[in-house]
């Protein structure tokens, strides 16, 4: 394999972000970009961001320490050599945009941007797969997807990668259109729009009208997908139409989808999916379970059918893909008489979200004797309908069949009340005050779901479960997303 060109030069560095040596050597090279010393890698440019709670500058000699190359700084920090590189600039954050858009300008790559009300970061998954049996992938790391994970991620973009996919978030009006600007993709993705962050907008309306920034940074020839089978469909495609965009596609089961679902079998242990992309018919399967898997791929093959590329390897190298931790991951704990098994879904939660984690979890197959079992944080986040939003997943629980549930934090109380008596597992005003319940009730064969928002701390309680392992150890990673 041919080794990569430098992913930076101070010459570069110092065009992209108007800034000058301040001291050290004038001539560098840089490998990666770091804003976190704990995890600058040797190599790495570190930009000394800052921000409410923190100076990046405290950190920059840590920085050097980890083996940095150079730092972009707006004032000379204590603790170093005199002779360290350091680019100075009048604003960190505005230097690492500007390495950001500079790595855009001169990449070849083809850009895909991804955003939604729930299921941006596992679509962002499937098309790190998908594009990578392709050619040279760049992707967002875990959740970058900010106004600093975007211009971090686009400015680790290597010069020699094919592929490069940007996630793309938000809980304001005006954040996204920055970002798309920013990244301007060539095929952007709308997962779908659903009732999150109400506390920040007046109507689901709303949210369709922010995600719809994406658009914003494309040019006229670029391929917006949207979810046919979302309500505002009809909505988001007008908006891709005043923006000059060609060509709107349309995913889902719907007839008149362009990236039709044909035949779905969804199991616990995955699915077996049949579409038409286009005129073409392909066949793959998932081992993530859940139908919001199998609709998120459709959109995701779509974005390859866009750019001219293989279906057919990409629909294969989907079946290498499993929900990540935090978002759907399975752990089997292995106790003395059999297996109990946990969906670690602590991630993040909303209406629409939980409802399809209770739908996997209906489908999931208790051993023998074992029960299905919801631990359910708050969905944060909703503003004055959180009550409502929150009772109305009874019915959901009710009809899919759940044995048992469990409630931790405020507004899942209004859940818990609108229970059966029967179904109350327990209730909590937190998660680690739950997590004990929990762990008293469950036993072997039993499958649990652990869901709800990262405020709720819903990963405490999988780390509990996984505690109940005879192989689990203090210092064992535990399986869920940061």
């Amino acid at each position: 394999m041919t080794p990569h060109a430098p992913l930076w030069v101070s010459q570069e560095v110092l065009a992209a972000t108007q800034g000058r040596i301040a001291s050290g050597s004038d001539v560098w090279q840089a490998s990666g970009v770091s804003i976190d010393s704990r995890t600058c890698q040797p190599g790495d440019l570190f930009v000394s961001i800052s921000g409410d709670q923190f100076d990046g500058h405290e950190f920059v000699a840590n920085a050097f320490e980890a083996g940095a190359s150079a730092a972009i700084v707006t004032r000379t920090p204590e603790g170093l050599s005199d002779d360290a590189p350091l680019v100075k600039v009048d604003d960190t954050m505005d230097a690492l945009e500007g390495l950001g858009r500079a790595a855009r300008d001169r990449t070849a790559a083809s850009v895909i941007g991804v955003t939604g009300s729930v299921g941006k970061t596992g679509t962002k998954e499937a098309l790190g797969h998908a594009f990578g049996a392709l050619g040279e992938t760049h992707a967002t790391k875990g959740n970058l997807n900010n106004h600093i994970g975007v211009p971090l991620t686009l400015s680790r973009l290597p010069r020699e990668a094919s592929y490069a996919v940007i996630e793309m978030g938000m809980n304001h009006s005006g954040e996204i259109s920055g970002l798309s600007k920013l990244a301007r993709p060539d095929v952007a993705i709308i997962t779908t729009i659903a009732a999150v962050h109400l506390e920040f907008f007046d109507s689901i309306a709303e949210i369709a009208d922010a995600k719809a920034e994406i658009f914003d940074g494309m040019c006229k020839s670029g391929t917006t997908v949207l979810n046919r089978d979302n309500v505002y469909f009809a909505i988001l495609a007008s908006r891709a139409w005043a923006h000059g965009l060609e060509r709107v596609v349309g995913f889902g089961a719907h007839p008149e989808a362009d990236a039709m679902l044909t035949a779905c079998t969804i199991t616990d242990a995955g699915s077996d999916i049949t579409a038409r992309i286009g005129d073409q018919i392909v066949r793959y399967r998932l081992q993530a379970p859940g139908r919001q898997w199998v609709h998120n791929t459709l959109a995701v093959l779509a974005s390859v059918h866009a750019l001219g590329g293989d279906l057919e390897s990409a629909a294969n190298a989907l079946g290498n893909l499993s929900a990540p931790k935090g978002r759907g991951a399975r752990i089997e704990i292995l106790r003395n008489d059999g297996i109990l098994t946990v969906i670690d879904d602590s991630y993040n939660a909303s209406p629409a979200s939980m409802r399809a984690a209770i739908a996997v979890l209906a489908s999931s197959r208790p051993k023998q004797g074992g029960r299905r079992i919801a631990v359910l944080g708050d969905m944060l986040e909703l503003g004055e309908t959180a009550p409502k939003l929150h009772a109305a997943l009874a019915r959901d629980l009710e009809s899919s069949g759940i044995d048992l549930v469990f409630c931790a934090g405020p507004h899942m109380n209004a859940l818990d009340a609108a229970l059966p008596a029967a179904m109350r597992g327990g209730y909590a005003i937190d998660s680690e005050t739950l997590a004990t319940k929990v762990l008293d009730t469950v036993q072997t064969g039993d499958v649990v779901m652990v869901k709800g928002s990262l405020g709720s701390r819903m990963a405490t309680i999988v780390e509990a479960l996984s505690g109940l392992d005879i192989g689990h150890t203090s210092t064992q990673e535990v399986q869920h997303a940061v």
